[in-house]
């Protein structure tokens, strides 16, 4: 498991992309835009991608129904069980803290 990103909701993404004014380094359309943050990529989630409340730290990992499996054995609830989104698989969880994340494997 690493880092691989931090989703941000926003509600315009062309706009969002300007007052960042990071270097883009993948786009979907108004859905999504992934930016060069320096080390970790901030992840721009329009409003028909967004699959969080709020900002959260998203794990890449190689099987998310196992990982989600391991982190609910250790206290973490299931907000969105693992599914295929447009590019990944994912599942978002909260930690025994309330903080809410997500886990994703690419397709």
């Amino acid at each position: 498991m690493k880092l691989g990103n931090v989703l941000v909701p926003v509600a315009d993404l062309d706009a969002a992309i300007a007052f960042y004014g990071l270097p883009v380094m993948f786009r979907d359309g108004d859905r999504f835009a992934a930016l060069d943050g320096g080390g970790v990529t901030i992840a721009l989630c329009g409003p028909d991608e967004q699959v969080t409340p709020g900002v959260a730290v998203s794990f890449k990992v190689g099987d998310v129904a196992a990982a989600a499996k391991e982190f609910t054995a250790s206290g973490a609830s299931v907000l969105s069980p693992p599914q295929a989104g447009p590019h990944e698989w994912r599942a978002v969880l909260r930690d025994p803290s309330g903080n809410v994340f997500v886990l994703y494997s690419p397709l």
